[in-house]
Parts: C-alpha cells; sequence; structure tokens
C-alpha cells in the first residue's frame, strides 16, 4: 500500500488578482469553521465585520497559503490601527500607521479554507507575520480572535487581553482581543 503524499505548504504576498479566490476562501471559513463555537444567527451577524480588508494587500502584509495550486488559506498582518474588520465594516477602520516603538503590530483576517483546517496553515501564516512585524522592529502583536480561531492563538503563546462583544445591526459576535511579545532575534 502506498502513502498518499500531500504537496507541501507555499506562501506568497497576495495580489488584486486573488479577490476572488480569497473571498471564497473567507465565506467558507466564516460559514464552516465557526460551527460549533457561535450559534448560526452570531455566524450571519460575524459577516457584518469579518472579511477581506484590501489595504492589507496594498500595504504588502497580507500572505496566500496554497498547495497544489489551491488556495489553503490566507492571512495578514498590519502596522496600521484598525485592528479588525473587511473593507465593508468601515466604523472598525483606522488607516493611522502604528509605532513600533510603542504599539503592537496587528495580525489580520486570518481564515483558513475548511479542508485545510487543523493542518499547520494557521500557525504558518501566524509565523510569517510575526516574522514580518518582528523585521519592522515591532516588539508586540495583536489580534481579534474569534472563538473558533482562539486555540490555535493560545497555542501559538497568544494571551487573553479583554473578551468583547461586536455589534452589528443584526446581532452581536463574540471576540477575543488577544496579544504576544514579540522579542528581537539575535
Amino acid at each position: 500500500m502506498e502513502a498518499s503524499v500531500t504537496a507541501p505548504f507555499e506562501s506568497r504576498l497576495a495580489t488584486e488578482a486573488d479577490l476572488g479566490a480569497l473571498a471564497g476562501v473567507m465565506d467558507l471559513a466564516i460559514a464552516e469553521l465557526q460551527k460549533g463555537f457561535l450559534r448560526p444567527e452570531e455566524i450571519a451577524a460575524s459577516r457584518r465585520v469579518m472579511g477581506l480588508d484590501t489595504q492589507l494587500i496594498s500595504d504588502r502584509t497580507y500572505f496566500v497559503v496554497e498547495t497544489g495550486g489551491r488556495i489553503a488559506g490566507c492571512g495578514g498582518w498590519s502596522r496600521r490601527a484598525t485592528l479588525y474588520g473587511g473593507d465593508h465594516s468601515t466604523a472598525l477602520r483606522n488607516a493611522a500607521l502604528l509605532d513600533p516603538a510603542t504599539d503592537a503590530a496587528r495580525v489580520r483576517a486570518m481564515y483558513t479554507h475548511p479542508d485545510f483546517a487543523r493542518r499547520g496553515v494557521g500557525r504558518m501564516i501566524l509565523s510569517l507575520c510575526e516574522g514580518a512585524a518582528r523585521a519592522e522592529g515591532f516588539g508586540a502583536i495583536q489580534l481579534m480572535a474569534t472563538l473558533s480561531g482562539e486555540p490555535l492563538y493560545r497555542a501559538c503563546g497568544y494571551q487573553e487581553i479583554e473578551r468583547v462583544i461586536s455589534e452589528t445591526d443584526i446581532g452581536a459576535v463574540p471576540l477575543i482581543l488577544m496579544g504576544k511579545s514579540l522579542p528581537q532575534r539575535v
């Protein structure tokens, strides 16, 4: 019997040409990976705040992880003040640049295609984000976790800062502000 061989994951920066495919991955991740963590009405409300932030692609800080020609996941980091939310969640957006000496970089818009969940995609994206933020002089990083993302972030050393509720016009979404220090490597 032959063992099945899976293609390795590769990463690259996202481009505008990826927008349609990224939206599809995000839609599947929101719909499928939050089951068991959120009620259906909370999943529906989460669509009001989650999604692609094209500023990340413009800033060249958004990664795509692929295998065998398929997008397995995506996510990025930011040097901007926006903590979470897609292009459509305008009330959450703040394009002000963060100061690496005093502010925490942001991990943003992390999604894994359900077919690739729990296979290291999220860890790979976090590692890419942390390395890039560290290279720009940030000593800390924060993210706004969904309940389904919390186990991954805890396993990667993120600590809870605060539990919050994001109110939308159709309901509330529970989220967790989490953070981690990024010691400079020697």
